[in-house]
This record gives structure tokens, C-alpha cells and sequence, in this order.
């Protein structure tokens, strides 16, 4: 397998949503906001070609759906879909793509798979070749959503993945559509039936995307949460469980919110804390 972090479109995000329990006076020493208290969010996605036979992406990106008013309320940085133009750097269409694993269906993981906004036009789905994984308890909290975490979601997103006939929701830890090479194991704290992939030998060695659950190096800190998590506690007592488990079988955890890193090997300092080495700015044809 060959593994490339590709990067979708930029966001603005309020740094105190960002933290949610941690003062602005520990989270900015991390990342430096600006005059409007936002951090720089990037919506970075995994491409690994030949998992299976198939090239796979791992979620789409906040995308370019957005209209204009907004795109400037969430700080989306530009009109064009940056995850497309990228991937056509690496002489991929979004039609070459066999399957697309979402973690979960928040507009800033799976906007990408809707054709960027254009005046007076329905959305399309993207990637029309592609067979798009979904946790089944997380696509019962995307349609039937709580008010909550309503906005969250893109109803006509739903509506498009049904009538694609490509859905499939997964309930267990593997997919035939991705073999042995891919384990799933779910998550509540952030968002009920959040799904994170493990790729490689069950052993250990291999990567993780680590979605919302820790969604950059700032977030290993087992204190931190976001405003946006549904069940704070719950999320922190699984992220240590986790980061245990990713620790002792040396397995790295991918980012798709870090500004600045897609891979980091997990390791404890001598208090004992979880913290990043061995930190990757990129992946460009990464072998597994």
C-alpha cells in the first residue's frame, strides 16, 4: 500500500470551540489565533492506493458546498474544491476513487463528497464510482440528528448517499470491500457510531485515522475536549483507552485538523503523559 496525506479545503474556527474546556491562556501557546479569536483548521484527508486492490480515501473534507454568507461564517478559505485540484496533481479523478470511508457525516469530514456551490444549482454527489462507508449507528444520528448537533449535518447529503446505492453502513470490524488490512472500532464521546480505521497488520505497525476523536497533536493531552463534543467525559476516557492501545502496538495516529503535521508516532514523557514524535509534515507515497 502507498499512503498520501492530501489536503482539503482551509477553515477558520473559533479557538475557545476548538478547546472547550482549556482557558485561551493554554490553548494559544499551542496554536496562535486570530484577531476574531479563530484558529486556522485544515480538513486533511488519506488516500492509500492499492488496500485491497482499490485506491481508498478516507473522508472527503469540509469541501466548497458552502454558499457564500456561509463560507464566511465558517471560515472556509476558498470557493474552488482544493481536495479535487489536489488530487489531480497526483492524476487522480474523484471517479477513480473505488470506496470512501467517512468516519463520520459533520459537514467539515464529509462536505467534500457535494460538488462546490454554484448559484441557482442542486448539489451532485462526487466520487460516482466509489462505494461510500458509513458507521450504521452514526448514519442513524445523521438522519435522525439532535438539535443539539442538527447543524452539524447536511440533510441533502443523506438523501443523495441513499439514492447513490453505493451506501453501505458498517456494524463490525471489518468491510469485505477493504479485507484484512482494515479494522474499525467505534467511538461516542465526539459523535455517536464515530468510525476509526486502523490500517495494517493487527499486530501493530500500521496507522490510524484518528478523526474526532483527537483531532491533532493539541488534543492528545487526555484533559482536552471540544466544545463540539457531544459526551466530553466519555470522549476523554476513551481517547486514554485508545491512546493506550495505539502506544503499545506502535500504531501512528493520522490527523486531518493538525495545521501543521499528518502523522505522529505516540509516545509518554517521563510524567507519564501521552505526547507526538517522529512527527510527519506530509505523506507522499508512504509504504505500508
Amino acid at each position: 500500500m502507498k499512503i498520501w496525506s492530501i489536503e482539503g479545503n482551509q477553515q477558520k474556527l473559533d479557538g475557545g470551540a476548538m478547546f472547550g474546556n482549556a482557558p485561551k491562556a493554554v490553548w494559544e501557546r499551542w496554536i496562535k489565533p486570530d484577531a476574531r479569536n479563530r484558529i486556522s483548521i485544515p480538513t486533511r484527508t488519506m488516500l492509500v492506493e492499492d488496500l485491497n486492490g482499490k485506491t481508498v480515501l478516507f473522508e472527503t473534507g469540509i469541501g466548497a458546498f458552502f454558499e457564500p454568507s456561509l463560507r464566511d461564517r465558517f471560515g472556509v478559505e476558498s470557493s474552488e474544491h482544493v481536495l479535487l485540484n489536489n488530487l489531480l496533481e497526483l492524476g487522480i479523478k474523484d471517479e477513480d476513487i473505488d470506496v470512501v470511508v467517512l468516519s463520520h457525516l459533520h459537514f467539515d469530514h464529509a462536505g467534500g463528497l457535494l460538488s462546490a456551490w454554484q448559484k441557482g444549482r442542486d448539489y451532485e454527489l462526487l466520487f460516482p464510482n466509489a462505494h461510500y462507508l458509513v458507521g450504521k449507528t452514526h448514519w442513524q444520528r445523521a438522519t435522525h440528528p439532535h438539535p443539539r448537533d442538527a447543524a452539524s449535518f447536511i440533510p441533502e447529503l443523506s438523501h443523495l448517499l441513499e439514492q447513490s446505492g453505493r451506501l453501505e453502513l458498517v456494524d463490525d470490524r471489518q468491510h469485505p470491500l477493504l479485507g484484512d488490512s482494515v479494522r474499525f472500532s467505534f467511538s461516542d464521546g465526539h459523535t455517536p457510531g464515530l468510525m476509526l480505521a486502523e490500517i495494517g497488520p493487527a499486530i501493530g505497525g500500521g496507522i490510524v485515522f484518528c478523526a474526532d476523536l483527537i483531532p491533532g497533536r493539541a488534543w492528545i493531552h487526555t484533559s482536552i475536549s471540544m466544545g463540539y463534543d457531544r459526551y466530553p467525559e466519555l470522549l476523554l476516557n476513551e481517547k486514554k483507552t485508545f491512546l493506550e492501545d495505539k502506544l503499545a502496538r506502535n500504531v501512528r495516529l493520522f490527523f486531518t485538523h493538525d495545521n501543521e503535521c499528518a502523522l505522529v508516532t505516540v509516545r509518554k514523557d517521563d510524567r507519564g503523559r501521552f505526547v507526538s514524535s517522529e512527527e510527519l509534515a506530509i505523506l507522499a507515497g508512504l509504504q505500508l
